[in-house]
């Protein structure tokens, strides 16, 4: 192989190992807020 082509496959394999190495991200806290209920308006008619 050419020297380019093992150069790439070094750099492809040091990327590599750098990403999997790197610590993992820290979970985040998840809040769940309950919406407000849904009352329906009482409907006023005029031959009420």
């Amino acid at each position: 192989m050419s020297k380019a082509i093992k150069a790439l496959l070094a750099a492809c394999l040091l990327a590599g190992v750098a990403g999997c190495a790197a610590p993992a991200p820290e979970q985040e806290e998840i809040i769940f807020i309950e919406p407000a209920p849904i009352v329906q308006e009482p409907v006023y008619n005029k031959y009420n």
